[in-house]
């Protein structure tokens, strides 16, 4: 893709920066990931609060030591301007053994009245899920928050295979799958 990454946001841009978000998730390397955040983003992940790239990669190194064999795919719901909408799922086996699905629509709440109407319809629907990815001009995020459902599942169940690619996880058709 020759378009730069950054917002404003169109459908081409916004996927594209949806793909490579999930690219560089799956590498689990928090020094590679951190850079493409603000020095003074802003995370909530869950029920935890955060600023900046150090505290940034405690938590991926943290949550990485406990979530083995991690595997995520990220698909485009919406845009707007500088905000940018997913849906998600990941899969990982947790210390104990025992594999996990997270799953949940990454939504920004700032977009405009229709996209928020239907966004409230799929919060009910998913249980509340959201997400809102705030970036700056040169395409780092400022702002990441997330909540997801995590479901426990047997390995038969799993969608992320060990040794699935960038492309297979891409050209996985999930559909209505929530969890």
């Amino acid at each position: 893709m020759s378009a730069a990454l950054v917002p404003p946001f169109n459908a081409d841009t916004a996927r594209a920066k949806v793909k490579k978000a999930q690219a560089l998730w799956n590498t689990q390397n928090p020094e590679k990931i951190a850079p493409a955040y603000t020095e003074d983003s802003v995370w909530r992940n869950r029920d935890q609060f955060f600023t900046g790239h150090a505290a940034i990669k405690e938590f991926l190194t943290k949550k990485w030591q406990k979530e083995r064999r991690y595997t995520l795919k990220k698909e485009l719901f919406c845009w707007q301007d500088n905000k940018i909408a997913v849906q998600f799922w990941y899969e990982y086996q947790a210390e104990s053994g025992q594999w996990r699905r997270c799953y949940g629509l990454e939504v920004s709440l700032t977009l405009d009245t229709v996209a928020i109407g239907v966004v409230a319809r799929l919060m009910k629907l998913t249980g509340g899920d959201d997400q809102d990815w705030t970036f700056v001009p040169d395409g780092r995020m400022a702002k990441r928050q997330m909540s997801g459902n995590e479901i426990d599942l047997e390995e038969s169940e799993r969608w992320f295979k060990d040794g699935i690619t960038e492309e297979e996880i891409d050209a996985l058709v999930l559909g209505d799958k929530h969890h």
